[in-house]
């Protein structure tokens, strides 16, 4: 038998139980002792020593995690046709967190992007491209690298390693996660917000020289990007504004993320400002059928405002 299995030999049969402190918690009488795993003297230097056996840590954890505050915005200014403040109006909205707005907008913003694309980009791989069937020539005595079709990817006209095929890149959002989204955006334009009344009756034919002015009267740079929120665009008033480039006339139907976030100035109409705080505020009765039929109808509005965009470009 050999020294080391003579010593494994011994210490199956007398093993060595280490002595576990026992301490006492600053509790009442009658509460029992609590073991200390690291309190053992055989993971001390000296018996003396003693470590802390209990940890606590610096925040405070809740069991029910907050994920939507409603948020009263600051009073928005009314202002008439002709630029005088008329009334004041306020946006109460249903936005995120501030630690988790980013993530929520980002997250819905890359969606609506990602489910416009089509997914129809095809290439042929070396098998699909039409000929290459013979092989061109020899495999020997020819002083040439050895070819076996001549629509290999690594000649003109062959095949694509690796290429593009049709595919489907849409994913899928929740329709409370978008519409927290898009409350959110609106709530972080505030402070570029300007309500107007109604002026589809002041315009009485199309004349972009005339809207621009009415810009210059609210206080709006044409040069700058601007979006309308309007329960309805009138006839003149989307001929008048069609010719600006940086600006967008958009209706409940047409309300998408992307316009929010890229415009410099948002103009509200009063029926828009009530459709708003009904719609994502925080007394929203969900109704699952109305929510799916105004789903739709935005989806196919966003569409619609894309075509159009394309168009214009």
């Amino acid at each position: 038998m050999t020294l080391l299995s003579t010593i494994r030999f011994l210490f199956l049969c007398f093993p060595i139980t280490p002595k576990i402190q026992t301490t006492k918690m600053a509790t009442s009488a009658g509460t029992p002792t609590s073991l200390s795993f690291f309190s053992s003297s055989l993971f001390l230097s000296s018996p003396t020593t003693k470590l802390p056996t209990s940890f606590s840590l610096p925040f405070k954890t809740s069991s029910k995690p907050n994920f939507s505050i409603s948020s009263q915005l600051s009073t928005l200014p009314i202002l008439s046709f002709t630029g005088k403040k008329i009334g004041e109006t306020y946006l109460d909205l249903k936005s995120a967190l501030p630690e988790t707005a980013r993530a929520v907008v980002h997250r819905a913003i890359i969606t609506d992007q990602q489910n416009k694309r089509r997914g129809t980009a095809s290439t042929l791989t070396r098998g699909e491209v039409r000929g290459g069937g013979k092989k061109p020539y020899p495999q020997k005595k020819t002083g040439r690298a050895r070819r076996g079709s001549m629509r290999t990817p690594l000649r003109r006209g062959g095949g694509v390693i690796f290429g593009p095929k049709p595919r489907d890149w849409s994913i899928k959002i929740n329709k409370k996660e978008k519409r927290l989204a898009i409350a959110t955006a609106l709530s972080s334009a505030a402070e570029n917000t300007i309500v107007v009344e109604e002026f589809g009756d002041k315009i009485e034919k199309p004349k972009t020289k005339e809207f621009i002015e009415a810009l210059k009267r609210w206080g709006l740079d044409p040069k700058q990007k601007s979006m309308f929120l309007m329960m309805e665009v009138p006839e003149n008033v989307s001929k008048s504004s069609r010719n600006i480039g940086t600006l967008r006339m958009l209706t409940p139907r047409t309300l998408n993320l992307f316009d929010i976030l890229n415009c410099d100035n948002l103009v509200l109409t009063p029926d828009a400002v009530d459709y708003l705080n009904r719609r994502y505020g925080e007394d929203y009765v969900d109704d699952t059928e109305a929510d799916d039929e105004e789903e739709e109808e935005e989806e196919e509005g966003g569409e619609e405002a894309d075509e159009n965009t394309d168009a214009e470009q």
